[in-house]
């Protein structure tokens, strides 16, 4: 059976891609060469999460032979929804926002634009991405496209996952709240995305959207009143071009959840490598 496709999607899907999502079954010809690139860390106990944040756990529950003569393994985990690479619902910061099971996919699909803010944010840790950051890249690459999915890179990724680079502290409890020293996006900028561009989604390589030293949490407050999903903690944005790319990103589907772990993935088109 031939299934034909049609995308909205700007630069265009593969076909991988856009077979996946009208739910063919066959083996699909991807029509265009390119790599997919993961954009998640992996879960286990050195995955970072917030001080106060419950942190991940996976139990075994039987793992070997069965007397049956069969090797079986299963486990059970344990974690905060808001930790490692992982999404934040609407819901989070605003009365009115949707939970995680309640956002549209095409929110979570789309073109990616990467704002790299990582020789600031090397020089201050308590860099916030600005409007003039914005401005300056739409100088160079004209406005960010409509459904664009915005990807800021500070280059703390680098530094994932010991706890005293990446967060500013490894200490755990609420004391160590005000030790946090990372990168984030300004109350204004945020707000200049929000309402002057019409994006899908906003990411970035750090704990919070908003800086480690924030206390009131703006960005987080702004983006979520306009029902913006935000992505935290995304990992090698240092491999995705400027433009170009396609983001994929998953949530698991928490009923009535603020957040969610996040499987995020990206094709990049050009030689396969």
């Amino acid at each position: 059976m031939r299934v034909t496709v049609r995308s909205r999607f700007k630069p265009s899907v593969p076909a991988a891609l856009l077979a996946a999502l009208a739910g063919c079954a066959s083996q699909p010809d991807l029509g265009s060469s390119g790599r997919w690139v993961d954009l998640t860390h992996s879960f286990s106990a050195e995955t970072v999460y917030w001080p106060t944040a419950t942190p991940f756990r996976l139990e075994p529950v039987f793992v070997g032979t069965t007397e049956k003569g069969f090797h079986y393994e299963a486990y059970q985990f344990q974690a905060a929804e808001h930790g490692g690479t992982h999404l934040d619902a609407s819901n989070h910061f605003s009365a009115h926002g949707l939970a995680v099971d309640r956002i549209p996919l095409d929110r979570l699909i789309g073109p990616a634009v990467v704002i790299d803010v990582s020789s600031n944010a090397a020089k201050n840790p308590d860099y916030r991405v600005g409007q003039d950051d914005f401005a300056a890249w739409e100088k160079s690459h004209g406005p960010i496209p409509e459904e664009a999915i915005v990807l800021l890179h500070t280059g703390y990724g680098r530094f994932w996952p010991d706890p005293v680079k990446y967060l500013g502290t490894a200490e755990r409890g609420e004391a160590a709240v005000a030790k946090l020293h990372f990168p984030g996006l300004a109350p204004e900028a945020a707000r200049w995305l929000a309402e002057r561009r019409r994006i899908k989604a906003v990411g970035l390589d750090t704990a919070s959207i908003d800086y480690g030293q924030s206390s009131h949490f703006e960005a987080h407050r702004i983006l979520s009143e306009k029902r913006i999903p935000i992505f935290e903690n995304v990992a090698r944005l240092g491999e995705l071009p400027t433009t170009g790319a396609m983001v994929v990103a998953l949530p698991m589907k928490i009923e009535g959840g603020s957040g969610a772990p996040l499987r995020i993935i990206a094709w990049v088109p050009g030689k396969n490598r």
